[in-house]
């Protein structure tokens, strides 16, 4: 496979990422991978970089990307926003489609935890991707402020952010993901939707996973993987993970 740096202008800002192009001549069918919350292009355990490999082993190309405010990429994570991520997977869309080894009608997306949310929000307004994978992914964003500690939200309120382990996180994103709705953004995705989650994941409930599953009026499948955790930190986890990834999106893409 090829493996090379790729960047990509949203809204005066670059988002630096990582291509796997599988071996050979395309056109390839493409997958983008949406990062979580104070996570980056990499993710837990390597978790992205192996996916990527292993589907571009597979003759699917991949696109690891940071989120603005993320990772290499420019831009403050104060700033950060649930919306400003959605712009910048749809961004992530659109490079995929302009480049020429990719097949611009063969694209899905994969999502970790709040970048499950981003990535399904992005592909129900996208309207051409053929393939989502949610892993781990949150569907509740009204109810993070109010999961706070009473102090800690009285904090926010007060002086306009919270530090949240080392990241500075502003009330306008709190703000603004109370104002989208995933499960009723994704009512309108027509495409084939693998709802993947950990049972025993304390970060994100399960129960989001069959939220979803019930919001979902396309081609799904719920694949629930028994004591895993939030990032599927074990490696038979992170193999199941993979794989059924993987396989959905040979069939589907």
């Amino acid at each position: 496979m090829v493996e090379h740096f790729v960047q990509f202008r949203v809204e005066g800002q670059t988002i630096y990422g990582m291509m796997h192009l599988p071996d050979g001549k395309g056109k390839f069918p493409a997958v983008a991978l949406c990062h979580g919350f104070t996570g980056n292009r990499i993710e837990a355990h390597r978790l992205f970089v192996k996916m990527a490999r292993l589907l571009a082993a597979n003759g699917i190309a991949a696109l690891r990307f940071d989120f603005r405010g993320s990772g290499e990429s420019e831009g403050d994570f104060e700033q950060v926003t649930v919306s400003g991520e959605i712009t910048d997977a749809l961004a992530a869309l659109e490079f995929l489609r302009k480049q020429p080894e990719i097949d611009s009608e063969r694209i899905g997306l994969i999502g970790l935890s709040l970048g499950g949310c981003v990535a399904a929000c992005a592909a129900s307004r996208d309207g051409r991707v053929r393939a989502l994978v949610l892993w781990a992914a949150v569907a509740d964003l009204k109810g993070m402020r109010g999961r706070m500690q009473p102090e800690v939200r009285e904090l926010l309120e007060k002086q306009g952010w919270i530090d949240f382990g080392g990241w500075k996180v502003s009330k306008n994103f709190y703000d603004d993901a109370e104002r989208i709705d995933p499960l009723r953004e994704v009512l309108r995705y027509d495409g084939a939707v693998l709802i993947v989650h950990g049972a025993n994941d304390t970060v994100v409930p399960v129960d989001h996973a069959h939220r979803y599953h019930a919001a979902f009026q396309c081609k799904k499948q719920l694949h629930i993987i028994p004591d895993a955790d939030h990032t599927f930190a074990r490696l038979n986890w992170e193999e199941e993970v993979m794989q059924v990834t993987l396989e959905w999106m040979k069939t589907h893409l």
